[in-house]
């Protein structure tokens, strides 16, 4: 069974195991004694199970796309923010360390993998894959040209293949990957059950897909910024979004940067890694309707201007919270709860 644990500075991790049927998991908000084995849990696709609650009131849906969740929007606001995004947001949310930490469930060990890496970006997750998997073998997609070509500047992945891309409109053939690897960039797909629904598609047949993204927060004001920038999905979103597109196996292991002691409570863009199986060749047996949005529809200038200015200001707020949880972790004792 598996288990949410506090022991000391890590306060919200999970341990492996299969959840019986109408098993709950405790929440963000709970503090229970224990020992940590490992922040990694299954789930089985025969049980219906609720995974642990990320807040006290509800997110709003995923069909209400945030301000900065249009594919248009997303790609506006990387042109600015690809000037600095590998030396101001990797720092506080998404290091080194935590990148590693992530990709392990990933089973990258085959140096001839076929890997995809979808919504690259900058290549800061690609450099941890092609520890493992030689980069001729490694396919960076994203839809922003100018996070791509940062990728391209950094030389370890000079043999990948860079392309631009839709994530939930993938330009691979069906059953083509060994693994689909996609950190950061869930949080601005308009649909994300289709672009898991594509992840399932392009693999093949015992392939596995690791997707990394950011969790829900649980106090009152990082929620209200959490909705009006971009997704912050619950963790019970993600196993669903992965059992319905077909994935066997599902597993969600959480991360964090080491100065937050586990704290959840304001939400993680990096906040945990979900793997899931591939059981049968072919495409996922989920049937959907038509893309959430048509980005070839115009936009009113203005809407768009001031749905734009505002998914920026409460991205800001993101900015400073690293900051303040390194501060507190500076302050307060070790082995004390922030």
């Amino acid at each position: 069974m598996a288990s949410s644990v506090l022991n000391g500075a890590d306060n919200l991790k999970l341990m492996r195991g299969i959840a019986p049927t109408g098993s709950v998991f405790l929440g963000s908000n709970f503090h229970v004694k224990g020992l940590l084995k490992k922040n990694l849990v299954s789930y089985s696709q025969r049980t219906r199970t609720i995974a642990p609650k990320c807040s006290v009131s509800s997110s709003r849906p995923a069909s209400q796309p945030r301000f900065i969740q249009h594919k248009k929007e997303a790609f506006w606001f990387y042109r600015f923010l690809s000037i600095v995004y590998d030396h101001v947001i990797n720092p506080g949310h998404w290091t080194e360390d935590m990148r590693d930490d992530a990709l392990e469930p990933a089973d990258l060990n085959d140096r001839n993998l076929i890997v995809v890496d979808v919504g690259g970006g900058t290549g800061f997750t690609t450099l941890g894959i092609v520890k493992h998997v030689d980069a001729k073998n490694v396919t960076i997609l994203d839809q922003s040209p100018h996070q791509l070509a940062k990728a391209k500047e950094k030389e370890p992945l000079k043999d990948c293949k860079i392309i631009e891309g839709d994530a939930e409109d993938l330009p691979f053939p069906t059953d083509y990957a060994d693994r689909y690897v996609s950190a950061g960039s869930i949080e601005y797909w308009p649909d994300p059950q289709r672009g898991i629904k594509e992840a399932y598609r392009v693999l093949k047949i015992g392939g596995k897909a690791c997707l990394i993204g950011p969790v829900y927060p649980t106090f009152w004001l990082s929620r209200f910024f959490a909705d009006v920038w971009m997704l912050f999905p619950k963790e019970e979103e993600y196993i669903e979004w992965f059992e319905k597109a077909g994935f066997k196996d599902v597993q969600l292991k959480r991360i964090g940067p080491k100065w937050y002691r586990g704290v959840r409570r304001h939400g993680l863009i990096m906040g945990c890694s979900v793997t899931g199986v591939k059981p049968f060749s072919g495409d996922s047996p989920l049937q959907l309707g038509p893309k959430a949005e048509d980005v070839e529809k115009p936009v009113n200038p203005f809407v768009f201007f001031l749905r734009f200015i505002l998914g920026a200001l409460a991205a800001t707020y993101y900015v400073f919270v690293p900051i303040y949880m390194w501060l507190k972790d500076q302050i307060v004792p070790k082995g004390r709860p922030i």
